[in-house]
């Protein structure tokens, strides 16, 4: 069965480590059939949630007026969802933290999404990413019925580049196409 995925890349390197990862997760899912779009986060205008619940009395519009209202449509549209972030200390970058963040204009329909991890650091030690995946957790706790199905380490990586000769590179696009 096709599915809908959504990648939201995090990294504001363009060809970055995980935004790599990102297109051989791509690659995977679009040869088992699935559509796929990929939207790198620091290439569109999205604000800060500032916490002043317009949302709440406007049935989910946001007062904020950038590109967040539509890829939050996209989110709610998809079946599954990749949230992928190089780690910035010990966390998720900016970038993709605000994307989480304004999703609390329509966060209820947000549901029954499959999720998958992406996340590279320079450090060697898997141990180094885990609270930037409790931060995707986090997340994915929030939505009713979510499901993680897998999780891609990408360690051991700083340049651009560097993934590509590892085995996050290859598990990528096998749990892509395992989608």
């Amino acid at each position: 069965m096709s599915k809908k995925v959504l990648i939201l890349s995090g990294s504001p390197r363009k060809g970055g480590n995980s935004d790599a990862l990102c297109d051989e997760f791509m690659r995977g899912a679009l040869e088992s059939g699935s559509e796929v779009e990929k939207i790198r986060v620091a290439e569109k205008k999205i604000g800060y949630c500032s916490g002043c619940y317009y949302c709440v009395q406007s049935g989910g519009v946001c007062a904020k007026k950038d590109d967040m209202a539509e890829i939050l449509q996209k989110m709610i549209d998809a079946d599954v969802i990749v949230l992928a972030s190089p780690v910035y200390f010990y966390s998720i970058d900016a970038q993709l933290k605000a994307v989480i963040d304004r999703t609390v204009a329509r966060w209820t329909e947000v549901k029954d999404k499959e999720f998958y991890y992406i996340v590279t650091c320079a450090d060697t030690e898997k141990a180094s990413q885990e609270r930037t995946i409790e931060c995707f957790r986090g997340y994915a706790d929030c939505v009713e019925g979510a499901k993680e199905m897998g999780v891609i380490y990408g360690v051991g990586v700083y340049a651009p580049g560097e993934i590509v000769n590892t085995p996050a590179y290859k598990e990528a696009y096998e749990m892509g196409k395992g989608v």
